[in-house]
């Protein structure tokens, strides 16, 4: 009975597609706000190689994205979910649950996590057990005190740690968690190498809420606007905007390490991460473009390709190839890829 209401739904769904109706006249995008410029800069191409409507992408954070993208499959539902980091076994239990059974993973290139400050502002350089310590709520199993950055290391600048950030449900904040925050608890907090679970997320990855940690919300060119008026403030977003905003910010070297096009490409930058776009392949059959617009992703993502002039960090050539042929080819995600 499931399939055949999956086979009725589809029908139906290529039908209003087909504009019997016109319950669905464009492509469906929501997610990441990290990933959201690259693939705005794909619709553009897609529209502007055909007489085509614009797809509608929202910035709705890879953790609320996927929340939506889990939903079910139809024209109600999105047709794909950008992602500024892997999709969780918990989120790909939940679409499986709801139908969405055939999901096509698919690595359009890398991007670093970038800190960053005014140009104005005084001069930062920070490792992750500073970061750690200056931001977790209870740093070496103490409630966190420190109020300067000063507090953290002698040698910091004494200024007030006030850092803008992405919300619990951001694909960069989990990617800050990761990169950044455990990597500096487990170098501030030895004994934390062996925690798990929630021990490990009590221990490293809870941030205080006492005001040093600023919920920025998913809007990363708000975040740099908000630096350049104040510039004791420090920011987290993803490089792209980092990168097209230098005459206004600077990256901070993190662990020595300067973000640049170079040390996020080589992996030396802590803070490089994947991008990825996820698929319904029902919809590749089902919504009138799809197809081409995932054609012209392929198109887009070279190392000279207009992906790279938005920010985006090529990934290797084999990876592209790989990526090129999950496409070509609508190959899917099993729970064993992820677990």
């Amino acid at each position: 009975m499931f399939r055949v209401s999956i086979a009725l739904t589809l029908i139906a769904f290529a039908l209003a597609g087909c504009g019997n109706g016109g319950a669905r006249e464009q492509i469906m995008v929501v997610g990441s706000s990290t990933v959201y410029p690259f693939t705005t800069a794909v619709a553009e191409r897609f529209v502007n190689n055909g007489d085509r409507r614009a797809p509608v992408i929202e910035s709705t954070g890879t953790g609320a994205g996927f929340d939506l993208f889990c939903q079910g499959i139809g024209p109600q539902f999105a047709d794909i979910q950008n992602a500024s980091r892997r999709i969780h076994a918990d989120e790909f239990a939940k679409c499986q649950a709801n139908g969405v059974t055939e999901i096509m993973e698919v690595l359009v290139g890398s991007d670093g996590l970038a800190i960053a400050q005014a140009n104005n502002g005084p001069t930062f350089r920070l490792t992750r057990a500073e970061i750690y310590l200056a931001l977790a709520a209870n740093p070496l199993g103490q409630p966190n005190r420190a109020r300067f950055w000063s507090d953290v290391n002698p040698s910091l600048p004494r200024v007030p740690i006030n850092v803008l950030g992405p919300p619990s449900t951001s694909g960069t904040r989990d990617s800050f968690n990761e990169l950044v925050l455990v990597p500096g608890c487990k170098a501030a907090y030895p004994a934390a190498a062996s925690l798990k679970g929630e021990e490990l997320v009590e221990a490293c990855q809870l941030i205080r809420s006492d005001g040093p940690y600023v919920d920025a919300g998913e809007n990363d060119n708000l975040i740099v606007q908000k630096l350049t008026t104040d510039p004791n403030a420090i920011g987290i977003f993803g490089f792209s905007y980092l990168e097209e905003n230098l005459s206004r910010v600077r990256g901070i070297p993190l662990d020595g390490v300067t973000p640049s096009y170079e040390t996020v490409s080589s992996g030396d930058y802590p803070g490089a991460r994947p991008l990825f776009v996820y698929v319904k392949k029902r919809h590749v059959r089902a919504v009138p473009g799809l197809a081409d617009f995932l054609a012209e992703y392929v198109r887009a993502w070279d190392t000279d390709g207009p992906l790279v002039k938005r920010g985006m960090i090529a990934a290797p050539a084999e990876v592209r190839q790989r990526s090129a042929a999950i496409v070509a080819n609508g190959v899917t995600l099993t729970a064993s890829d992820i677990e």
